[in-house]
């Protein structure tokens, strides 16, 4: 069994939900998660421990917010190079917070990311079932990651 930590920030609770909707994907696969707020990391070695990471963070203003940036620079620190990742994000419009981080994980931590590429959903989506079911599969497909 993996152990997969799921960081997020949430400004309207919709990113949180998201959260909550993968955790209960990877544990759909048999592995264990870890739902967190990014402010309750405040070093590197609370990103210890873990087989895998889901980040995720609402786009705000077509950006990361700022505790996201902050959170990348401190995660950055914990050496993530190889280990299994993704990127989630809820948007109203736009949606370029969940690509950022995606590519912040393959391009500068050097991530072992899925496939699938970032899940980004708006905020409506995930009013519908359709959000909820999306958020689960992509749990379900890095949890299957660590079977291949």
């Amino acid at each position: 069994m993996k152990k997969i930590l799921i960081a997020y920030t949430s400004r309207a609770g919709t990113t949180e939900k998201m959260a909550d909707y993968l955790a209960e994907g990877v544990r759909m696969t048999g592995h264990e998660t870890e739902v967190k707020k990014i402010s309750s990391i405040t070093s590197e070695k609370d990103l210890a421990g873990f087989d895998g990471y889901l980040f995720g963070c609402p786009t705000y203003h077509k950006d990361l917010t700022s505790g996201m940036k902050q959170f990348l620079f401190l995660a950055e620190k914990a050496n993530l190079t190889g280990k299994m990742g993704g990127a989630f994000g809820s948007h109203t419009h736009s949606g370029e917070a969940a690509p950022m981080i995606y590519e912040t994980m393959q391009h500068v931590f050097k991530m072992d990311v899925t496939e699938l590429g970032p899940l980004n959903l708006t905020e409506a989506m995930m009013k519908t079932s359709e959000g909820p079911k999306a958020c689960q599969q992509y749990g379900k497909a890095l949890g299957h990651k660590f079977k291949n």
